[in-house]
């Protein structure tokens, strides 16, 4: 890697930590999937930022992005598209679906049904898909981020392994660290363990005010009592 392809990188990296906070490590691999032209599987639970960095990636580098919400009713038409009938013209139009994006996300992929799954194989493989009989290329680049979640696994479709194949990484994301959750809390200065050295918090702050006007309000209270007349 050049000097300017790896300040490039470096500023894309600095460009999305800016959407999503402490998950360096997520950022920089998924980065890696992109320019390697792979696809990332991201298992973890609800609420750690995987549709966030989906969105700061296709964002740093100006490309389209389309979230897929995978359910038990979803048909392979619903990714792909499906062929329409125009009345005034007396011909079937393509209507693309929202696997022609740059950056696809697939949330939560083991929830829909195996034939469903398998309609990104091709898209995943080729980088285009196959419509009544029609192949048609996706945009350049392609990077299909999928979901799911290892802890429920009521009602779920586990990828069989011609799937996860299509993956370059597997990765998780997991909760900031307590010392990028300290650094975004307060000022103060911070270890690597998450302890604080110097300053408080805000909460800190917040809870020492509070402690000293209550504080305030009972010598107040006290010296009222002290000359209260007999």
């Amino acid at each position: 890697m050049t000097a300017v392809t790896s300040q490039i990188v470096t500023q894309l990296q600095r460009s999305i930590a800016r959407a999503i906070y402490g998950k360096e490590e997520a950022i920089q691999l998924s980065l890696i999937t992109l320019l390697a032209r792979g696809h990332l599987l991201i298992e973890d639970v609800p609420g750690v930022g995987k549709t966030t960095l989906a969105q700061a990636l296709a964002k740093s580098f100006h490309c389209s992005f389309q979230r897929i919400q995978f359910t038990s009713d979803l048909l392979p038409s619903d990714v792909l598209g499906v062929s329409v009938y125009n009345p005034e013209t007396r011909e079937f139009e393509f209507r693309s679906g929202p696997i022609f994006a740059n950056v696809v996300l697939a949330d939560e992929i083991n929830r829909t049904t195996p034939r469903t799954q398998s309609a990104l194989l091709e898209a995943m493989n080729e980088a285009q898909v196959t419509v009544d009989g029609k192949t048609l290329p996706l945009p350049q680049p392609f990077l299909v981020i999928a979901t799911q979640n290892p802890v429920e696994h009521h009602g779920t479709y586990p990828l069989p392994e011609s799937q996860l194949d299509r993956f370059l990484m597997r990765i998780k994301m997991g909760y900031p660290s307590n010392f990028a959750q300290a650094r975004w809390r307060g000022s103060g200065t911070v270890t690597r363990s998450g302890r604080r050295r110097r300053g408080r918090s805000r909460d800190a702050e917040y809870r020492g005010a509070g402690e000293s006007r209550f504080e305030s309000a009972r010598l107040r209270a006290g010296n009222c009592h002290a000359h209260a007349p007999q």
